[in-house]
């Protein structure tokens, strides 16, 4: 099976850690290097064969379609009436992408290096996966909080940190939809579909061959600023 041909944005989030800066203006378009957040996140499209691209919106939905507006090959899946998190918004989301398995992107942070698509799409293998995660080390994952998300085995396979130092998810992957149906819940993140494929070994994580910075909070966007012009 090829690489996916679909990508979820996530881009409905309020942005609540930021102020000031998200009160009257959605997070994905808060600008970095004089760039919006998602235009950033777009970026890492480049040069991907890509059919479907779909964008969930909520917090201020209107400035979002506006901006979305120039790239008409962007579907809009509307979470208006309810925000329904990582999870629940993806698989709301599926008409528009497909049943196939699915690229998905964070629209609050920035990359540098190697394209973050193109690395997942190159060691992907859907017989043996049912995610996959762009991973780097914790200390080295500007503007990133805690010890690490998982742990990485040396044959690729992931499982969760739980306290000890490990590695930072970066908020790009390769993931199969089917088993979103087994999740009871309306509103859920996407770690419920995680804890399923790593309980069966199928979890998977890459090493990003570059730089990344989350801009949760207002301090980041100077750090991914930092990082983008030393690339």
């Amino acid at each position: 099976m090829p690489a996916p041909h679909a990508l979820m944005l996530f881009a409905a989030g309020f942005g609540t850690r930021m102020g000031a800066l998200t009160a009257t203006c959605p997070k994905p378009l808060v600008r970095v290097a004089g760039r919006p957040l998602i235009d950033h996140a777009l970026d890492q499209t480049a040069g991907v064969n890509l059919q479907r691209v779909v964008a969930n919106v909520h917090y201020l939905p209107d400035m979002m379609r506006d901006h979305l507006a120039k790239r008409p090959d962007i579907a809009i899946a509307d979470e208006s009436a309810e925000i329904l998190e990582t999870g629940g918004g993806l698989r709301a989301a599926l008409p528009l992408l497909g049943p196939e398995p699915v690229f998905t992107l964070n629209t609050d942070a920035v990359w540098t290096g190697a394209n973050a698509l193109s690395q997942l799409a190159a060691v992907w293998r859907p017989e043996d996966m049912d995610a996959l995660l762009l991973l780097l080390p914790a200390a080295q994952a500007s503007g990133y909080s805690g010890a690490g998300d998982f742990l990485l085995a040396p044959d690729g396979r992931i499982r969760r940190a739980q306290g000890a130092a490990g590695w930072a998810y970066l908020g790009a992957q390769i993931v199969k939809t089917d088993r979103l149906a087994e999740i009871p819940e309306r509103v859920f993140s996407l770690n419920r579909l995680w804890d399923l494929a790593i309980a069966e070994g199928r979890a998977f994580g890459v090493v990003h061959q570059g730089g990344w910075c989350d801009v949760g909070r207002p301090e980041g966007i100077a750090e991914a600023e930092a990082l983008l012009a030393h690339a």
